[in-house]
């Protein structure tokens, strides 16, 4: 799974920065030890001794330097370009985004007075934690990246050869690392369940309904308690439009407080001696919970992955679940062309008895980003290329990828908001919804928002052509497509009307509050004079206005800045893909040869899918000029 993947240490902090967990591997922190030794008994770069922390931190000396770096780089993530306040030798003056990702830090030793950096650090934050996975690298690596923060030259500039970009690509740890933080981060707050796979009430191969439906009559998804056999339940069948949903056999824990013994059971399960073998928090938990019987061992010629600590016995069959997610930012603007883009996952659950290989051929026209564990994937080919793998029970991910959307925005159109006095605007939509899109694409609902998070909405008054309108003392609601109502043609949808707020007084805060991540008091609409009118531009006074005196927007919530400027589209769209990636159930070969049969799905959803108003400002990445 993480082939080359060891963790010297990790620690978990709460949002006062203390130190609330922590783990070292002392078999790890050895192999390190040796391996610095034997570097820089060959090594003649002998000044770098004294800028590396060869040694593993105590908790306070770890907050310590985590809080020196907050200081430095102005956020918990840091600014993640090089800017002003940047420091030679800090994670921004790499001038790489990476660094708000991948960090070092600088454990200072009042013995002997120097500073010795810690790389490379993950940092994940969930929920109300941060999680910090320190990886075992060669100490070349670390030696690289000591010598690269005190260029004055590093960065991101075409032609650099050397960059913290090139140093990471050879580091396959990194992504070992990322996958046990986020593992943490999900016990952390109680969010282990597995993938979803949705099933259609119709199969796509012979017999699937009844191993769906079996005799047991019920709508709702039973789980297990032992991953042999875990019966799965889907709609009923008198809505043959409905999709029942293979749920989760995971194990909750609380979402609040920390665990911390259900953090020591995963830590010593999954990765024994800092070397991480199985991520799979249900396949503990249920470990713990059953132990091993003598009808779970394989047979004795089989070799039994980590991933698949049960064997599988029941009704044989193999379930395929397509979710993407579609971004966009629409502009309608000649100068700033419309970005869209998807990313995907192919989720699975394969229940199929013995441990047998599955493989099936995917188009090669998108970006694989990252497979499972048990996935075995060749070099690619002219046109396609094969996935092989060997499934683990339950719901899992087997991979997930980037492509273009090959039927053009589901939709497009404009929005305009018109601010014609301090405390009322004027707005425009028109849209076009599932425009080139034919059956079987089916969109589920639509509903686009328009945001207000520094005003209170007083009133509108509009009627849309098509759907229905709420408020919320923040907001404005437009149900465009309704659940029960399935839009299979393209269809023009227009709204426009004008939006009444509370009088604008721009909220004072004290010097302590303008620091990054700060969020101002948003129910403040109070009276305030209007003796500026006099401006030309009414428009431009107005934003400017409202807008002077609002804080800087954090750097983890960008649509901040300006929030009044956009709108936001959620959908759902099923029946297909919008990157054309499919699953054809007759192409997915068993080994052993076995009748199972086979259940393809697909599910499109909204991601950040941003509507840009054509009268004000909005972001926009600079084309690169050749």
């Amino acid at each position: 799974m993480t082939g080359g993947c060891s963790i010297r240490a990790i620690w978990i902090l709460n949002r006062l920065d203390a130190v609330v967990f922590s783990r070292r591997f002392p078999v790890v922190e050895k192999r390190w030890r040796g391996t610095w030794k034997s570097e820089n008994e060959t090594s003649t770069e002998g000044d770098l001794n004294y800028r590396v922390f060869t040694s593993l931190p105590s908790d306070s000396e770890l907050a310590a330097a985590f809080v020196d770096r907050k200081r430095r780089e102005g956020s918990l993530r840091g600014f993640g370009v090089r800017v002003s306040q940047s420091a030679e030798g800090s994670d921004s003056w790499l001038d790489d985004p990476i660094t708000r990702h991948i960090i070092g830090i600088y454990i200072n030793k009042e013995e002997d007075g120097d500073s010795n950096v810690l790389w490379p650090l993950i940092l994940h934050t969930k929920g109300h934690y941060v999680i910090l996975v320190f990886p075992l690298v060669e100490p070349r690596h670390l030696k690289a990246y000591v010598t690269l923060c005190n260029r004055s030259d590093c960065g991101n500039a075409v032609g650099v050869e050397d960059s913290i970009s090139s140093i990471l690509l050879d580091l396959p740890s990194i992504t070992g690392a990322f996958m046990v933080a986020h593992a943490i981060g999900d016990i952390i707050t109680g969010d282990v369940g597995e993938p979803e796979v949705v099933v259609s009430a119709s199969p796509s191969v012979g017999g699937l309904l009844d191993s769906l439906t079996g005799s047991i009559g019920i709508s709702s998804i039973s789980s297990r308690a032992k991953p042999v056999a875990a019966p799965v339940a889907s709609s009923t069948p008198s809505s043959g439009a409905v999709t029942g949903t293979v749920t989760s056999d995971a194990h909750k824990t609380g979402s609040r407080t920390l665990d911390k013994d259900a953090l020591r059971t995963f830590i010593s399960s999954s990765m024994p001696f800092g070397t991480p073998l199985d991520l799979s928090f249900p396949n503990i938990i249920s470990i713990k919970v059953n132990g091993f019987s003598q009808s779970d061992l394989p047979p004795a010629d089989l070799k039994q992955p980590a991933w698949k600590p049960y064997l599988y016995r029941g009704r044989q069959r193999m379930l395929f679940s397509v979710h993407e997610t579609v971004h966009a930012a629409m502009y309608d603007r000649d100068e700033i062309p419309d970005s869209i883009s998807i990313s995907g996952q192919i989720n699975c659950r394969a229940e199929l008895e013995g441990l047998p290989d599955v493989s099936f051929p995917l188009k090669d026209h998108i970006e694989v980003l990252s497979f499972h564990p048990c996935a075995q994937v060749p070099e690619k080919g002219i046109d396609k290329q094969a996935v092989m793998f060997s499934p683990p029970l339950g719901n899992f991910v087997l991979m997930r990828y980037e492509a273009v959307c090959d039927l053009g925005p589901p939709i497009k159109g404009f929005y305009q908001l018109s601010m014609v006095s301090e405390d009322k605007g004027d707005f425009l939509f028109k849209l076009r919804l599932m425009d080139g899109y034919k059956s079987p694409l089916t969109m589920e609902f639509c509903t686009v928002t328009m945001p207000f998070p520094t005003r209170r909405v007083v009133s509108f008054d509009g009627t849309p052509s098509v759907g229905i309108v709420s408020t919320t003392d923040h907001s404005v609601e437009w149900k465009i497509v309704m659940g029960g109502r399935g839009l299979t043609k393209s269809i023009e949808a227009t709204f426009s009307g004008k939006v009444q707020f509370a009088p604008w007084k721009p909220k004072k805060l004290p010097p302590s509050s303008l620091a990054f991540g700060s969020i101002a008091d948003e129910d403040s609409d109070i009276e305030t004079d209007g003796n500026n009118n006099s401006m030309v531009n009414i428009d431009e006074f107005l934003m400017e206005k409202m807008s002077k005196d609002l804080q800087p927007a954090d750097l983890e919530e960008p649509f901040c800045w300006h929030a009044y400027n956009y709108a936001k589209v959620s959908f759902k769209i099923v029946g297909a893909s919008l990157s054309g990636i499919s699953i054809d159930p007759k192409s997915v070969s068993i080994y052993p040869a076995i009748k199972a049969p086979v259940e393809f799905s697909t599910q499109v959803t909204s991601g950040d899918y941003i509507l840009w108003n054509t009268l004000g400002r909005c972001p926009s990445a600079a084309a690169t000029k050749v």
